[in-house]
């Protein structure tokens, strides 16, 4: 199995082909969790994730018979683009196997660095079965996203890195996927330093590694923000490692995903992806468990897709009450529209859009539904707005499903 040495040896590979990327503190974060927060920003490799390390160490251990054969990955991504990247600096032919539902942006981003790329099922397990065929098929090479000695070693060095730039570091949060950079993380970590704690993050959609560790039966599917670590199958190499060194693992749910992506961008002003921003959005699930400590994060990657991360932004500005959506009964005459546009601006209310209903049965024939939503500073000032408009008569109604102003 891989041993610090192995690491080390990955560490002089990737020199001077895979960035060094910063650790820096991360004083908002820290700010919003209680803990002293580090953050690794893996997301400014070129291919804007961690997973350029583990696949420059792969391809770099290729002999020239096996370079000429080419290779194949199954990926719904960022191992992906790391192993296209590395294959065409390399001259190696590269085929990569993506699950159907792979967002746009990371497809678009593999073709671009001169890989074929195969969409294929809907999972990364139906994506590794159809990567195996082509793969028998055509002779290439097999390039696995994490069940690889070389693809965990590539990985471990993340952590060296970490804690030679802060040795303080009580804690690594770290998201678990198959498993390949939990595992060589930790490898490195706790033979550098063995008193550190090592805390997975899974999906709670995907808690496959949960499940076998804890024998558990959870069901393992759905639509996830963190499609990189949305994996049902973990590594036979990587699940030992796990079990020896990991002290827990943190399921988090789709709206702490969001918030912490939304936290990455607003109060870091960084990009952070689903899988990327899992380590935070633990610390935001279990926050009684990092209170107080040195925490490091893995930033562990950066290919969202910009219209789900415009979403993710206003659906935060919604749970933080600054966009409200009211439903208003009204009378249906000239100037009442005016009226309510009037009042909202006393208030300081921004509308943001207004719709008329007037065909709805539960008003009379002479009424009307508005629907208006408007920007507000806090959940305060849109209470204070609410009553207003009930006091005006309007009864107004949160349309919001599961919002509540109290």
């Amino acid at each position: 199995m891989v041993k610090l040495a192995d690491i080390e040896a990955a560490r002089r590979v990737i020199a001077g082909h895979v960035l060094r990327t910063p650790l820096l503190a991360a004083p908002p974060l820290s700010a919003l969790t209680g803990a002293e927060v580090f953050v690794k920003y893996e997301n400014l490799q070129v291919t804007n994730s961690f997973k350029e390390r583990g696949a420059c160490v792969k391809l770099d251990s290729l002999t020239a018979t096996e370079r000429s054969r080419g290779v194949i990955a199954m990926s719904a991504g960022n191992h992906a683009q790391a192993v296209a990247y590395h294959a065409r600096r390399l001259g190696i032919p590269a085929t990569i196997v993506m699950p159907v539902t792979t967002p746009f942006v990371k497809i678009k981003a593999t073709e671009a660095l001169g890989a074929t790329v195969v969409l294929d099922g809907e999972t990364i397990t139906e994506a590794q079965a159809r990567a195996e065929t082509i793969a028998a098929a055509r002779d290439l090479v097999w390039v696995h996203p994490y069940d690889d000695p070389r693809i965990i070693a590539g990985q471990g060095t993340i952590a060296l890195e970490m804690l030679e730039e802060a040795s303080g570091l009580e804690g690594l949060v770290i998201p678990i996927g198959g498993g390949g950079l939990i595992a060589g993380c930790a490898i490195a970590a706790r033979a550098t330093k063995p008193s550190i704690e090592i805390v997975g993050v899974e999906s709670a959609l995907y808690p496959s590694m949960w499940n076998a560790i804890h024998r558990g039966s959870m069901p393992c599917g759905g639509a996830t923000l963190a499609e990189g670590i949305a994996v049902k199958n973990v590594g036979k190499l990587t699940l030992p490692v796990v079990r020896e060194f990991v002290s827990d693992i943190v399921l988090v749910d789709e709206p702490q995903i969001e918030r912490a992506v939304n936290a990455f961008l607003t109060l870091q002003k960084t990009m952070a992806e689903g899988a990327g921003a899992a380590g935070l959005a633990a610390m935001l699930a279990e926050p009684d468990h990092f209170r107080g400590r040195k925490i490091g994060l893995i930033l562990c990657g950066g290919n969202i897709d910009p219209r789900i991360l415009a979403s993710i932004m206003v659906r935060e500005l919604e749970r933080d009450h600054r966009i409200v959506s009211f439903r208003l009964t009204i009378p249906d005459r000239p100037g009442v529209l005016g009226l309510i546009a009037s009042r909202l601006g006393e208030f300081g209310a921004n509308i943001l859009s207004v719709e008329h209903h007037r065909l709805f049965l539960d008003v009379p024939a002479k009424g009307a539904k508005l629907d208006v939503t408007i920007e507000t500073r806090d959940a305060a000032h849109a209470k204070e707005i609410f009553s207003a408009l009930a006091a005006d008569g309007y009864q107004p109604v949160r349309m919001q499903s599961g919002a509540t102003l109290d």
